[in-house]
């Protein structure tokens, strides 16, 4: 009996032992939420409020160019296109990639005003008349290769921004909607300055306006032809590939003409596009028009 007294002693002494060990003992403590860093927002770049001014005054909603009253801004042109020259290149290194691209869209279609500009108004000769009209382009030369200006410190043709930053770079074939020729048929000419945080928006709403225009694009289902803007052609064609190019479909016809017509079909109606797809045509390519977009 002494036996079973202790045994039971000793085993209520542990109990109260236990039991006052776990009152004492603290609670574990959770680690604190750590919640995840919110990404900065990319900082504005502000350059490209520079160009605002004369593309705001001197271009309307159609993209034509008042030549004669900018003409007289002549030097606020000058002054603009310094502002390219004296760009430090680190904070331009500094900038996202669609600022990037913005930037030089707008120092391509500064340079093709100022360009103009320095040949308006447009002098023809007897014998090229009898080919164009007063107001073409085709009278002038070496607009893109012969015309150079400086940005950063650096010169350059407005065929060299094509070639190393559109091209080669950033290789994006809808920039090619956004840059002005200075002609009818080409896209128009924006009447305020590209900017990287609507860039994307921007060049979407550029391929829209050039596709729904008169030189740009067409069906003619009767005939089965697709008339097709000459950007599309040997000009630009092929800038369409690397992105767009498919083997899966229109198959009759070539690989840029393939890429091109994969593009266009991003952006016009299902029935238009399904027509592209399966329907069997022709493409031909339209006369493009050269007289200045004034």
């Amino acid at each position: 009996m002494k036996k079973c007294l202790a045994a039971f002693t000793a085993s209520l002494t542990v109990l109260i032992f236990i039991t006052g060990c776990q009152q004492v003992m603290p609670k574990p403590i959770e680690p604190p939420k750590v919640e995840s860093p919110k990404p900065k927002p990319l900082p504005k770049v502000y350059f490209h409020d520079k160009c605002a001014d004369i593309l705001n005054n001197f271009v309307d909603d159609k993209g034509m160019v008042n030549y004669k009253k900018l003409k007289r801004k002549k030097l606020q042109l000058k002054l603009l296109l310094d502002k390219f020259d004296e760009l430090d290149p680190n904070e331009y290194k500094s900038w996202p990639k669609e600022d990037k691209i913005a930037f030089w869209i707008n120092a391509y279609n500064i340079q093709m005003l100022n360009i103009i500009l320095k040949n308006y108004p447009i002098e023809s000769s007897r014998w090229t008349l009898l080919w164009f009209p007063p107001n073409s382009l085709r009278h002038l030369k070496g607009i893109w290769t012969d015309y150079k200006f400086i940005v950063m410190g650096e010169e350059f043709t407005l065929r060299e921004i094509e070639n190393r930053f559109f091209r080669k770079e950033f290789d994006e074939p809808r920039v090619f909607f956004a840059l002005s020729q200075a002609s009818l048929s080409s896209p128009l000419l924006r009447n305020e300055p590209y900017y990287g945080h609507k860039l994307l928006h921007q060049l979407d709403n550029q391929v829209r306006k050039f596709l729904f225009g008169s030189n740009a694009f067409s069906i003619d289902r009767e005939k089965q032809k697709v008339y097709l803007s000459a950007i599309f052609s040997t000009w630009h064609g092929k800038d369409f590939i690397s992105k767009y190019g498919t083997d899966k479909k229109f198959k009759d016809q070539q690989p840029a003409v393939r890429a091109v017509l994969n593009f266009i079909t991003n952006y016009i109606s299902r029935q238009d596009a399904s027509f592209l797809e399966v329907e069997n045509y022709s493409v031909k390519f339209l006369k493009y028009d050269w007289r200045l977009n004034e």
